[in-house]
């Protein structure tokens, strides 16, 4: 049964993922490069680790972040090089990015992918509770969702 499920799970991702790769994989005019399945499992793995516990909108948003550094000439245009970028994300540097991403985050991989934003083009988002670095408090914000603040 559990068997069954997964595959059903796994035929159902592959529906709506479809969509999202449906057009070239290179976008030319950015040089941005997306790579199917494995940035989809990339995505929702370091949206399961840095945004555990928040509402789903604020999975797709820090998804959404990560799409938009790789669209920015500020940041590297491959999702696994955004995420490794030294000290850029806690989740990286404690472990937790070696998680297993549930089936939630993968949702919330899916929209980031298709475009959904609820940030309005934010590069960082941060929990002010647990910042450590100043410098972030001197970008303007955009939005707040669960714990996490959004900027530019």
């Amino acid at each position: 049964m559990k068997l069954k499920l997964s595959i059903i799970f796994f035929l159902i991702l592959f529906i709506f993922i479809n969509p999202v790769f449906a057009k070239n994989q290179q976008d030319e005019a950015n040089n941005i490069y997306f790579n199917k399945a494995e940035d989809l499992y990339l995505l929702a793995k370091i949206i399961h680790a840095e945004a555990r516990g928040e509402p789903f909108i604020g999975k797709v948003a820090v998804g959404a972040v990560i799409i938009n550094r790789v669209n920015s000439n500020k940041f590297p245009n491959k999702i696994l090089e955004v995420i490794q970028e030294p000290l850029a994300f806690t989740a990286v540097n404690d472990g937790q990015f070696n998680l297993e991403p549930d089936h939630q985050s993968y949702q919330a991989a899916i929209l980031a992918l298709q475009g959904n934003d609820p940030t309005n083009d934010a590069l960082f988002y941060y929990n002010p509770i647990k910042t450590t670095s100043n410098w972030i408090y001197n970008r303007p914000v955009v939005a707040q969702i669960g714990k996490h603040i959004f900027a530019k």
